[in-house]
């Protein structure tokens, strides 16, 4: 396939995608940005949406017990594994519109490509729609493709969203899927009927626009484990009260956040890539006060690192830390149920190959770490070889600024296409 009708196909294409984008962004606009949440309305409309679209383009839309979506063009041999491009559909709240949906709409794109060449792939390409990749909502990694992998992790479909305080379950059921049967275990895709799982995603970080380069080949997805609920109990007290006596959870917090920080800045000064983020941290709005010694602290907090080692390292450090705490401020840590996923190793074959498709579009591209988790890393762990392919963004992600350009994101289309044509012609 000559490089000029590719050229000629993304061309043709252009408008059409760039429509999907406005489209979807338009009909979740929430306050500042786009709003999706997982199992919501936004994340229902933005399903329905392309569903509807890829039902146009004569795909086959199918769902699975999670809800997710799948707009396969049919492949010459039905039985064969298939090649997946996908990501998620939700956001967080008042996020931006690119973060996961840009997967989506790439499988779109590759397979529109697929037909203006008039290619028949010789199995299955599908462009799917992932459900509630954002932990933000149910405070559950990757609850959506881990139910299609049949991998979800134990008490799942009991958590709760933490908008509507219904449960996983409860929505799941409510967006046409099965929990009964995801409560199950059985899985719908694994690494006898998925030849290749590919999502490419937004950067989430600044590094690919301060190297002016358009496109990055991710070279693994970090593992994580967090606590979404904990707090810290001391004893409410008069401001005066000496140091000595305090049962202080504030400062309880801000020691055990400080030195989380402290270990991060070793860690990074040793060359290791981790990160660390807590997300809520805060007292009791109902009970704190200025002249009041605060009794109790709440934050929530994720580790994430790229390393068995570094993970298994961190939570001794967790351990640790709090034990020494504990008997120097007299409070209590109530770290609550602690949830984790797996790190998620991209496979070598597939980044030397979406490299060495890039170098033949050319599509300046480089190596790179992801620094945040994706759905790619459920699929890794899943025995599924995957790939990422990321696009640069300005402004970062989950907020409404995200500033991937359209021309970029064709850039992170064509880096895919020589691999996708080796891979689905004879």
């Amino acid at each position: 396939m000559t490089r000029e009708k590719i050229e000629q196909s993304i061309e043709e294409i252009f408008e059409d995608i760039s429509r999907i984008f406005k489209d979807i962004e338009d009909g979740s606009r929430d306050n500042l940005g786009v709003t999706r949440p997982s199992y919501g309305d936004g994340e229902n409309f933005a399903h329905r949406y392309l569903s509807e679209y890829a039902d146009e383009l004569g795909l086959e839309v199918t769902k699975d017990a999670s809800s997710n979506t799948y707009m396969t063009l049919p492949g010459q041999n039905r039985s064969a594994p298939r090649i997946i491009f996908g990501s998620h559909l939700d956001s967080v709240q008042d996020g931006g519109n690119f973060d996961g949906a840009a997967g989506v709409v790439a499988g779109l794109a590759l397979i529109m490509i697929l037909k203006k060449l008039n290619i028949t792939p010789v199995c299955d390409v599908v462009a799917m729609g992932i459900r509630a990749e954002e932990s933000v909502w149910f405070q559950v990694s990757y609850l959506g493709s881990r139910g299609a992998l049949g991998a979800l992790p134990e008490g799942a479909l009991d958590a709760k969203r933490i908008d509507t305080g219904r449960t996983a379950r409860e929505h799941i059921a409510d967006c046409g899927g099965d929990p009964d049967a995801l409560a199950q275990g059985k899985a719908y895709l694994s690494s006898s009927n998925v030849k290749f799982f590919v999502e490419l995603h937004i950067e989430q970080a600044p590094s690919l626009i301060e190297r002016d380069i358009p496109v990055g080949i991710c070279t693994g997805v970090p593992g994580l484990f967090m606590y979404p609920d904990a707090r810290i109990q001391g004893e409410y007290g008069h401001v005066g009260t000496p140091r000595v006596y305090r049962h202080d959870a504030a400062m309880a917090g801000a020691e055990f956040a400080m030195a989380l920080d402290q270990e991060w800045a070793r860690q990074e000064a040793n060359g290791t890539q981790m990160a660390i983020t807590f997300g809520r941290f805060h007292t009791d709005s109902a009970a704190h006060g200025m002249t009041t010694i605060p009794g109790e602290f709440c934050f929530s907090m994720d580790v994430r690192g790229y390393e068995p080692a570094l993970i298994e390292h961190m939570e001794r450090f967790v351990a640790s830390t709090v034990q020494n705490i504990e008997a120097n401020r007299n409070v209590k840590f109530k770290l609550g149920e602690k949830r984790a996923a797996a790190i998620g190793f991209t496979d070598q074959e597939l980044e030397k190959a979406l490299y060495e498709s890039a170098s033949k579009m050319n599509v300046p591209a480089v190596m790179m770490k992801s620094p945040a988790s994706h759905d790619a890393g459920a699929f890794s762990a899943a025995g599924i070889p995957t790939g990422m392919v990321f696009v640069r963004n300005e402004n970062g992600s989950h907020n409404p600024r995200e500033k991937m350009s359209i021309e970029d994101f064709f850039q992170g289309v064509r880096t895919i296409i020589p691999w996708l044509l080796d891979e689905v012609t004879v």
